[in-house]
């Protein structure tokens, strides 16, 4: 999955987690967490292991990842149905 630091911020915000929140789930450094955001708009640059270890904390945390579709990529909350 690709997503942006924007992405990554909003999917943290949207659930109310702290980045030291995130980093500890995730099993990462919270400089990583900083580092990856400070992507902005750009898509992350980063090991793919990484990467999936952070969507990996964020959809246990109920986020899903909407893909880039023509409407531009995003994040929502998973149905809890």
């Amino acid at each position: 999955m690709f997503m942006s630091g924007h992405q990554l911020k909003a999917a943290r915000a949207l659930i109310g987690m702290e980045q030291a929140d995130l980093a500890r789930r995730a099993g990462v450094s919270i400089n990583t967490i900083r580092n990856l955001e400070a992507a902005g708009a750009q898509m992350i640059r980063a090991r793919l292991d990484t990467l999936a270890k952070v969507e990996g904390a964020l959809k246990a945390a109920g986020v899903l990842f909407i893909a880039e579709n023509g409407g531009g990529a995003g994040v929502r909350l998973r149905d809890r149905a």
